[in-house]
Order: structure tokens, then C-alpha cells, then sequence
């Protein structure tokens, strides 16, 4: 097992109805660390689609930018997803949140027929070109079909949300908590989290399941 993987990990944000989901995003940087790789955290310098109070679950009337909002996560240690080179990491991971949907592409909205950020697009096809392993958690597999097409990935069990991947062009496989779809010819490994009703700890397992199979390769 390479155990000095780089992975370049790539965020939406800060907060699940908006941004990245936090849990997502951290158990995987940790998951990372504790199985002897590296990361360094992207995201996009655009703003949001909107800011939501995720207590009430309303919109809010202010403007975000999400480079800075996922620089809370990252601790400030964050570069625009501009700067990304192919070349520089092993493999690429998308955690979840609703800001992957919202700010990474229009998904949420428009389904099968979303536009992608033009940086994250250009990311996940220069990995896939470099036959680079990549990584996706929660809802980010819609955005991997997207860009991808001919993948195999999961969401879990929605049946919406498959139904749109599947108008992608890939192929959907239903998993449950911690489970795994790799897509050994793409080198795509895929997990629900959020995605299903789950706990914390669930979601520790998925990220992890995902991490430890991209160190392998």
C-alpha cells in the first residue's frame, strides 16, 4: 500500500444545506491523515448560490464566498480550485453537502440537466485522464456522473436522485451505510453518508471505506 498518497480534497463551502457537510468534509481529512496520507484542501473562489440559517432552514439575506467559507473547515490552509494540477496529487475527494448541488453544480435544481463549476469539471477530468483515483461522498457522485458519464457510483437508496444519475449515464448501485461501489476500470469509489439517516460514527466508516480503498491502489 502506498501509504504517501496526496489526496487534493474539494469543498462547497461550510455547512450542509449551503456549503460542504462539515462532518463529511473533516472525518475525511482525518481518515487521511490517520491512514499515513496528505491533503490539501481546495475550493472554488465564487460565491455561493445563497446563505441558509441552519437552524430554521430559511435563507438568509447576505452573500458568501465559498473559498472562504471552506477555509473555516480547512483551518485557512486553502488554495482556489484554479490553482489545482493533476500532476501534484494522487487522487481527488469530494465530500458531500448540499453546496456540492448548489455551488459545484446546479444539480439541486436542474437534475440531470445541471452545468458544473468549470474548475471542479476541469479537475475531475484531468484526474480521470491521469487514470488518478477519485473519490466522492454523499451526494458528490451526482456530480462525478455528471461530468464522467459512463461511471458506476451510489447515493445510497434514493430513488430520485439514482433515477437522475442514471439519465447521466451511469450506472447506480444501491448501497446502505459504510458500503462502497469502487468502479475499478475509472478507479471512482463511492459512499452514501448523509445521503441515508446516519450516524456520525456511519459516516466515519464510509469515509473511511473510501479512503483506505484509494491508498491501495
Amino acid at each position: 500500500m502506498n501509504s504517501k498518497k496526496k489526496f487534493a480534497v474539494v469543498l462547497a463551502g461550510s455547512g450542509v444545506y449551503d456549503g460542504s457537510e462539515i462532518h463529511e468534509a473533516t472525518l475525511a481529512l482525518y481518515s487521511i491523515s490517520k491512514n499515513g496520507g496528505s491533503y490539501q484542501v481546495f475550493a472554488p473562489n465564487i460565491n455561493q448560490y445563497h446563505v441558509i440559517n441552519h437552524i430554521t432552514g430559511e435563507e438568509m439575506p447576505e452573500t458568501r464566498n465559498v473559498l472562504v467559507e471552506a477555509a473555516r473547515i480547512a483551518r485557512g490552509n486553502i488554495k482556489d480550485l484554479k490553482e489545482f494540477s493533476a500532476d501534484e496529487f494522487d487522487a481527488i475527494l469530494f465530500p458531500g453537502g448540499f453546496g456540492v448541488a448548489k455551488n459545484l453544480c446546479t444539480f439541486a435544481f436542474e437534475g440531470a440537466g445541471c452545468q458544473v463549476n468549470p474548475d471542479a469539471e476541469a479537475a475531475l477530468k484531468a484526474m480521470h485522464k491521469a487514470k488518478k483515483p477519485i473519490g466522492a461522498l454523499c451526494i458528490a457522485p451526482a456530480l462525478i456522473a455528471k461530468v464522467l458519464g459512463d461511471v458506476e457510483v451510489t447515493i445510497g437508496q434514493d430513488e430520485e436522485t439514482a433515477e437522475a444519475i442514471s439519465k447521466m449515464g451511469a450506472t447506480h448501485v444501491t448501497t446502505t451505510h459504510g458500503e462502497i461501489v469502487f468502479d475499478k476500470e475509472n478507479k471512482i469509489v463511492t459512499t452514501p453518508c448523509y445521503m441515508l439517516d446516519a450516524t456520525i460514527a456511519q459516516i466515519g466508516d464510509g469515509a473511511d471505506n473510501v479512503v483506505k480503498t484509494i491508498m491501495a491502489l
